[in-house]
C-alpha cells in the first residue's frame, strides 16, 4: 500500500495531533523512553504526554545543528501510522559542530543525562559523548553519534544521504531514508522494530 501523498511534516502533525488525542487525561507514571517496552514503544510512556518534536527541530536548524531524525519520526515522516513519544537523533559528533548542537538545546531549555543517568551541563563537552539522552517540553530521546557500536550499519552514510523537508518557519528537517531507516530497524530486530520496517516496505 502506497503512503498517502501528503507533506511529510503534515503527517508529523497529524501524528502529533493524534497523540494529543489518546494521551488526553492520563496521569503521569514517571515511565521515560527509556522504559518503553519492545511492543508498544514509547507511546505507552511519559514521553507521549505534551509530545511535539517540531518546535525543537526547528530550533536545531536555526541554530545551524545538523542532525537527522531517526526512529519513529522518521517513520511518521515516510507515513507510518504508529505513534510515539521520543524523537531520536543523529548527528556526526564532530567537535566543531558541539557548540551549535549545545545551543539549540539550551534554547529549548533541555535536561542531559548520560547512559547511568547523571545530569550533564548543557555545554558543547556533553555532546562529546557517543550518546546523551535529552528531555524538553515537547520531545525526549536519545541523540547518537557514530561513535556508537552501530555493527554493520555505515550510518555516516546514513547522515549523508538524508532526505530533507520544509519543517516549522523555513526551517529544515533531516530524516533518514525510508530503505536505510528499514536496514536500521531490522538491525535492531525488537518486536516494534520488525513491525514498524514491514509496515514501512509495504508503504512501497
Amino acid at each position: 500500500m502506497a503512503a498517502t501523498q501528503i507533506d511529510p511534516v503534515e503527517r508529523l502533525r497529524l501524528a502529533v495531533a493524534r497523540t494529543a488525542e489518546l494521551v488526553g487525561g492520563r496521569a503521569a507514571t514517571g515511565l521515560t523512553h527509556d522504559d518503553a517496552d519492545d511492543q508498544q514503544g514509547t507511546i505507552a510512556t511519559d514521553g507521549a504526554i505534551g509530545f511535539d518534536p517540531l518546535p525543537f527541530l526547528a530550533e536545531l536548524d536555526r541554530q545551524g545543528a545538523e542532525v537527522v531524525v531517526i526512529g519513529q519520526v522518521a517513520g511518521i515522516l515516510h507515513g507510518s501510522q504508529e505513534l510515539t513519544g521520543d524523537l531520536d537523533l543523529l548527528w556526526d559528533g564532530a567537535p566543531e559542530g558541539a557548540a551549535a548542537m549545545a545551543a539549540a538545546f539550551a534554547a529549548v531549555g533541555a535536561r542531559l543525562t548520560d547512559d547511568d543517568g547523571a545530569e550533564l551541563p548543557c555545554t558543547p563537552a556533553a555532546f562529546r559523548l557517543p550518546k546523551i539522552d535529552f528531555s524538553t517540553a515537547g520531545a525526549s530521546g536519545d541523540c547518537c553519534t557514530p561513535a556508537l557500536p552501530w555493527g554493520e550499519l555505515d550510518v555516516c552514510g546514513f547522515a549523508a544521504r538524508a532526505l530533507s523537508a520544509p519543517g516549522l518557519d523555513g526551517t529544515v528537517i533531516r530524516y533518514l531514508t525510508r530503505a536505510d531507516l528499514i536496514a536500521m530497524r531490522r538491525a535492531v530486530g525488537r518486536p516494534k522494530d520488525l513491525r514498524r520496517a514491514a509496515e514501512l516496505e509495504a508503504l512501497g
